[in-house]
């Protein structure tokens, strides 16, 4: 081969290796865009599911419906009996809400930060709004039948607003009084549906059966609860927030109505053997949730360990500035007992079960539900999604709807 034909192919390879090169440099460029790309999508399809739509953070459209006990009722009781004593209510409505707190519960911080108003009792006919759904919590309401408005009854009592209001919203298209009051049919279906349910099953358990028997009981309660979600479902129900159940052995009332052997009592003075069963129930209820996930592909079910959240609060009270977790602020039990609100006669003389000056630094207000202060501090923490599965904020559990008409 002759000098300028070996010029010729060195020229030639330099010109090709350099092509290849910037070939090899495009084709790494695509790769990585594509695997960044991938690692993206996976993320956003752990929280976006098919037919679920497109979730966002506005949710001033939201309709909500609450199902619970009195962690939740944000006045059903009150309505359908003796409504609730002064001074529950007094630290942020500065009278009796129909709420077993000083003010706000759980539910109405979860209302504030979707931007929508505080949930009306189904029960009440007075001064409500249904607009943006309704809650059927109530106080003393149970998973299994057997209180007077236990999660069966709250579920009855769905279809029937929910019935109605489609009946309603037909029969009124021409009247502004069905679209500011009730929610929109198609609002049913892209609410979110909260439940905090199960308390009062354990609780009744522990006091008067053995530790045993509730465990024993905890596999029908799951089954009768996942039952519920899924009759939900079966009526149109697509997002869900769903809470465990909180550290039932850190409740003072245990605490001072019960004797703690040392041999029974966690690092933070709790009866160890009541929360295990709480942790059982709530180990139970997510491993459901898990298959309800499985069997209901196009919906979204968030289970939210409200547990660790109380737990961790009750662990460092004093660093978030709260009292000793086991006082409370509301009523009176050493030499007299008296129950928040209410009035006992002491050697022949009445005593009122009256409030502490401070509720802003108890976790407990009447031994058994927590004080305003500790559900905002709960609420700030499971908000975000740092304590749900899977963890996304509160927020993004929104479906994009389109605004209610005002």
């Amino acid at each position: 081969m002759d000098c300028n034909n070996c010029g010729i192919v060195r020229r030639f390879k330099v010109h090709w290796t350099q092509r290849k090169m910037k070939r090899m440099e495009a084709l790494a460029i695509v790769l990585a865009f594509v695997a960044a790309f991938s690692v993206f999508t996976i993320a956003v399809m752990q929280v976006r599911k098919p037919g679920l739509g497109h979730l966002s953070g506005n949710c001033r459209s939201l309709t909500i419906f609450g199902f619970g006990d009195s962690n939740s009722d944000t006045g059903s009781m009150s309505a359908a009996f003796p409504r609730v004593p002064s001074p529950y209510g007094q630290t942020f409505f500065g009278k009796p809400s129909g709420r077993y707190s000083d003010g706000r519960l759980i539910i109405d911080f979860i209302a504030e930060k979707l931007g929508v108003p505080y949930l009306s009792p189904y029960l009440d006919s007075i001064g409500s709004n249904f607009k943006h759904g309704a809650n059927f919590a109530a106080a003393g309401s149970t998973i299994k039948p057997g209180s007077l408005l236990h999660l069966t009854i709250q579920l009855a009592q769905f279809d029937q607003f929910k019935a109605r209001t489609i009946e309603l919203y037909n029969q009124a298209k021409k009247s502004s009084c069905a679209k500011t009051s009730l929610p929109t049919p198609e609002d049913l279906s892209k609410a979110l549906y909260i439940l905090d349910t199960g308390q009062n099953d354990l609780f009744a358990g522990l006091t008067n059966t053995t530790e045993d028997q509730v465990l024993t009981s905890i596999p029908g309660l799951i089954d009768e609860f996942s039952l519920g979600i899924e009759i939900l479902y079966r009526q149109g129900a697509k997002y869900f927030w769903i809470h465990n159940t909180g550290p039932i052995g850190c409740m003072p009332t245990f605490i001072v109505n019960y004797q703690l052997k040392p041999s029974n009592a966690d690092q933070n003075g709790c009866f160890k053997s009541h929360n295990e069963v709480a942790q059982e129930f709530n180990k139970q209820l997510k491993d459901k949730v898990s298959q309800l996930r499985t069997k209901f592909e196009d919906a979204l079910l968030v289970y939210v360990d409200i547990y660790s959240a109380k737990y961790s609060l009750i662990s460092e009270a004093k660093e978030y500035g709260f009292v000793n977790p086991f006082k409370y602020c509301c009523g009176h039990h050493g030499d007299y007992s008296v129950k928040c609100g209410e009035i006992a006669v002491v050697n022949g003389t009445p005593l009122y079960g009256s409030a502490c000056s401070n509720p802003s630094e108890y976790i407990s207000w009447d031994s058994v539900h927590y004080t305003e202060a500790a559900n905002q501090w709960v609420a700030n923490h499971i908000l975000d999604g740092s304590f749900s599965d899977p963890q996304i904020p509160i927020t993004q559990t929104c479906p994009n709807n389109s605004v209610h008409s005002q």
